[in-house]
């Protein structure tokens, strides 16, 4: 069983895909990780010197490498859903949850945070709901099931995510 986590940076992907494969006893992988492991470099170097474009490349050949493996909680990029390639992949190893979350909880989280290229720009917090508008869709049509983690802590969405799993397989 995999469990595959999508959603806009800030929405808690991390957090709850670590107590998730911790619930579950799988095991947890977080795509920007793998990328950064694989690249040998920071996500924020490899958007610098090589762009978007790039990254978005290296994304879905991360995501190739997962066809034949089980067991896992994936914590992807808030972009991953942009490509469709990348949207079949991720359903190809499995239900794919949205975490979700309103702009101001989400520019809440990460405003102090260093790691985020995307938001390296004059106003953030529009930066973050303009983004936001124009993923939503993607979001929306990749999703098997959503959580707005908004008002949940970790745990109340992993439990959310667990109980959805578990309903499904009966």
């Amino acid at each position: 069983m995999n469990i595959i986590l999508i959603g806009f940076m800030g929405v808690g992907k991390s957090a709850v895909g670590h107590l998730l494969a911790s619930e579950l006893e799988l095991n947890f992988l977080d795509t920007d990780e793998l990328i950064e492991k694989t690249e040998g470099r920071k996500i924020g170097e490899i958007f610098a010197l090589d762009g978007e474009p790039y990254f978005r490349q290296v994304e879905t050949e991360t995501l190739k490498t997962l066809q034949d493996y089980d067991n896992f909680v994936l914590s992807t990029g808030g972009g991953v859903v942009l490509k469709e390639e990348n949207v079949a992949l991720l359903k190809s190893i499995g239900p794919v949850v949205l975490l979700k979350a309103d702009s101001d909880i989400i520019y809440g989280r990460i405003k102090n945070e260093k790691h985020r290229p995307l938001l390296e720009v004059a106003d953030p917090k529009a930066e973050i709901v303009k983004i936001l508008e124009s993923r939503d869709p993607y979001y929306s049509k990749a999703a098997d099931y959503a959580v707005d983690t908004s008002k949940l802590t970790p745990e109340a969405a992993a439990k959310e995510i667990i109980e959805w799993q578990r309903s499904k397989s009966n």
